[in-house]
């Protein structure tokens, strides 16, 4: 009788853990929405660089601002890869997502991200 209420114990004792951990680790932050919006982003970069396109008529300048547009493409797939991992959350585009109260901008990180050297 002392055997069977030990293995109960143990029985539950480790159910118990099981669903705390998949609640921890899968549940928890499937629940937590990160919102990105790309598009003022990408608007943004579009005005730095349409910026450095009309302001200067050297070649030197046109070719320091396609490789800034470069860069930024090479960038963002990176960045966007990244932002789940590090919130721990499912990312996804702002137009997207109406009224989730989980939910927070990541839009600044992506900027961060894409903008850093």
């Amino acid at each position: 009788m002392k055997s069977l209420a030990l293995h109960t114990f143990v029985t539950v004792l480790s159910v118990v853990m099981a669903l705390a951990l998949y609640h921890h680790f899968v549940i928890r932050p499937a629940l937590r929405v990160g919102v990105v919006d790309i598009a003022e982003v990408y608007r943004a970069k579009e005005a730095e660089f349409t910026k450095l396109l009309t302001a200067s008529s050297s070649v030197k300048d046109r070719e320091q601002a396609m490789e800034m547009a470069k860069k930024f493409a090479q960038r963002l797939p990176v960045a966007l890869a990244e932002l789940p991992q590090e919130c721990g959350c499912l990312v996804v585009l702002k137009a997207s997502l109406i009224g989730a109260p989980n939910s927070f901008d990541l839009t600044p990180a992506l900027r961060r991200k894409v903008d850093a050297p």
